[in-house]
C-alpha cells in the first residue's frame, strides 16, 4: 500500500527529510500567499483553527495556489498506486509553520482521501506544532 506523507514546516528549520530512503518528494513554498500571522488575533492560532482557515479560503490565494498541487499530487498518487510504490511525501513550508503551511497539508490530506480513499494511507505531519497522525488505508 501507498503511504502519502504529508508534511507542514517551517522553512526556518529546515525542509523535512524523507525518512523511507527515497530521497524526499514535492516541497511547496507556501510564503507567497497572504499570511494571516501578521495580525494579531491569528497569531496563537494555526491553520487548523476556523478563523484562519475562514482567514485563507476568503482570501483566496492560497486555494488558488492548492489547485496546482492538487492537479500534481492526483497525478503522481494515481500512478504510484498503479505501479505499486510504498512512499511519496509531500511538503509545504512557510516562515513559521503555523498557518500557510499547516492549511496546505490538512487541504491535500483531506483531498486524497477523498479522492483516493483506503487505497492509500496518509501520514500527516504538522513538524511545528508536534502533532503526527494517520489516516486511511489498510
Amino acid at each position: 500500500m501507498l503511504t502519502v506523507t504529508i508534511y507542514s514546516f517551517s522553512y526556518k528549520r529546515g525542509i523535512p527529510a524523507d525518512a523511507s530512503g527515497n530521497g524526499g518528494g514535492y516541497v511547496f513554498d507556501c510564503r507567497a500567499p497572504h499570511n494571516p500571522g501578521r495580525y494579531e488575533q491569528y497569531k496563537q492560532l494555526t491553520g487548523r483553527d476556523e478563523p484562519v482557515i475562514r482567514f485563507l479560503e476568503d482570501d483566496g490565494e492560497i486555494t488558488r495556489m492548492l489547485e496546482h498541487v492538487y492537479a500534481l499530487a492526483d497525478f503522481h498518487v494515481g500512478r504510484y498506486v498503479e505501479r505499486e510504490f510504498t512512499h511519496l511525501q509531500f511538503s509545504f513550508g512557510c516562515t513559521g509553520g503555523q498557518h500557510r503551511s499547516v492549511y496546505s497539508a490538512e487541504s491535500l490530506a483531506r483531498h486524497l482521501s477523498l479522492r483516493f480513499g483506503a487505497s492509500i494511507r496518509i501520514h500527516l505531519i504538522h513538524r511545528e506544532q508536534g502533532i503526527d497522525t494517520f489516516v486511511g488505508g489498510q
